[in-house]
C-alpha cells in the first residue's frame, strides 16, 4: 500500500531535506514538520509539501492541537529528528539531554500517531546502537545493543519505546539504523576531510587497512520510501550502506578523484594515531578513523528485496561536486 501523506520530522536537516526531495519526485504528498524558526528555503517550491512548524514535542506542547489534526490526514510517518551525536558533549547529564529529545519526543510522536490512526511509523535511528567497531566481524540488524556511549543508549530506547507503544496500539512500526551517512551538504568529519583534501594538507592514514560501511543519503533515502509500503518491514530492524565497504585511507583516494586532488596520504603506524590521539584528546576520532565498522544487510536485502540504488562513486562524486560548488560561492 502507498501512503496517502507522508509526515517527516526533521524535515529541513541533511537527510530530511534529501528524502523530502525523493519522496516529492516520486509524487508523494508530504508534510515537513520543522521548528519554527527553521529556514524553508531548501524545501521551497517542492511539489505536494506542506509545512508544519512545531516548537517542541512534549506532553505539554501548546503545538499538540494543530499536530492532532495533521496526523489525522497522514498515513506513515518518518521520524528523523533527534539530538545528534557530537564530539566532547558539554552537557551536564549528556544521557538525559539525549533522552529529552530522542526517547521523549519519540514517545510522544509514537503516541499521538497511534491515538491518530497512523499505519506505519519509520524510525530512522544509528548504528551506534550496535557498537563502535567490529574489529573482523560485522553487525547485522539482530544484534543485541552494543552502544558505549550516550547517544547509542538514547536511540536504543527510543526503539524500545516505540516498539512498546506501536504493539500496543496495533501500529506498524520499523526501525533503520544507518552508518556513516554523506552527501550533499554534509557536516562534521566528512566535511573536515574534503576540506583538508582541497587544501592538500598531509594525511596521516596511509597504512590504515580498516573497513568502513558508509550510505549516501540517496541510497539512505531510496530504503526509507521502500519501508513505508512494503509488507515485510513491519515490525522489522535494517541495517544500510552502500555497495562497497572500504577503508579510510581508500576512501581518501577515492575523495581525492573526484575532488581531482591527489591526496598526501602520509604512512604513520596506526598505534602511534592512536597514541597522539590521547594525548591531544582526539581520542575518540582517530579510534574512527583507524578501526573497523562494517554492517551486513542481507536481511534488507533478503525481505525488502533492496539493493543500493547508486554507486559508491557516484554518491562521492555528487557530493564533492556540491562541496567544490559551495566553496566557490565562499558558504562553506
Amino acid at each position: 500500500m502507498t501512503p496517502r501523506r507522508i509526515l517527516i520530522t526533521g524535515a529541513n536537516g541533511f537527510i530530511g531535506r534529501h528524502l523530502c526531495r525523493h519522496l516529492t519526485r516520486q509524487g508523494k504528498s508530504i508534510t515537513a514538520c520543522i521548528r519554527p524558526s527553521s529556514n524553508i528555503s531548501s524545501l521551497a517550491g517542492l511539489p505536494k509539501l506542506e509545512f508544519l512548524r512545531i516548537s517542541e514535542l512534549t506532553p505539554h506542547a501548546s503545538s499538540w492541537p494543530d499536530l492532532g489534526r495533521e496526523l489525522a490526514e497522514v498515513d506513515a510517518i518518518v521520524h528523523l529528528a533527534a539530538r545528534v551525536h557530537v564530539m566532547h558533549d558539554t552537557s551536564a547529564d549528556p544521557l538525559a539531554a539525549f533522552r529529552e529529545t530522542n526517547v521523549t519526543t519519540t514517545e510522544c510522536l509514537a503516541q499521538a500517531a497511534a491515538k491518530s490512526g497512523v499505519r506505519r511509523f519509520i524510525y530512522v535511528s544509528s548504528i551506534k546502537v550496535n557498537g563502535e567497531a567490529t574489529g573482523d566481524n560485522s553487525y547485522t540488524a539482530d544484534d543485541q545493543p552494543g552502544y558505549v556511549d550516550a547517544y547509542g543508549q538514547s536511540k536504543w530506547e527510543a526503539e524500545q519505546k516505540l516498539e512498546e507503544i506501536a504493539t500496543a496500539a496495533g501500529m506498524e512500526w520499523v526501525v533503520v539504523r544507518p552508518p556513516l551517512v554523506y552527501g550533499p551538504d554534509v557536516r562534521g568529519n566528512f566535511l573536515a576531510l574534503m576540506k583538508c583534501l582541497l587544501k592538500g594538507y598531509p594525511l596521516p592514514l596511509g597504512t590504515v587497512k580498516n573497513l568502513r560501511s558508509v550510505v549516501s543519503v540517496y541510497n539512505l533515502a531510496d530504503l526509507l520510501q521502500r519501508t513505508l509500503y512494503h509488507p515485510n518491514a513491519s515490525g522489522q530492524r535494517f541495517l544500510v550502506k552502500d555497495e562497497e565497504d572500504l577503508s579510510t585511507a581508500e576512501l581518501v583516494r577515492r575523495l581525492g578523484k573526484a575532488l581531482q586532488r591527489k591526496p598526501r596520504l602520509i604512512p604513520v603506524p596506526p598505534r602511534l594515531l592512536l597514541a597522539s590521539g590521547k594525548l591531544l584528546r582526539k581520542q575518540d576520532v582517530i579510534q574512527r578513523l583507524c578501526s573497523s565498522l562494517v554492517v551486513n544487510t542481507s536481511k534488507t536485502a533478503d525481505l525488502l528485496d533492496w539493493r543500493p540504488s547508486v554507486s559508491l562513486d557516484w554518491g562521492l562524486g555528487r557530493t564533492c561536486d556540491w562541496f567544490q560548488t559551495a566553496t566557490l560561492r565562499g558558504v562553506l
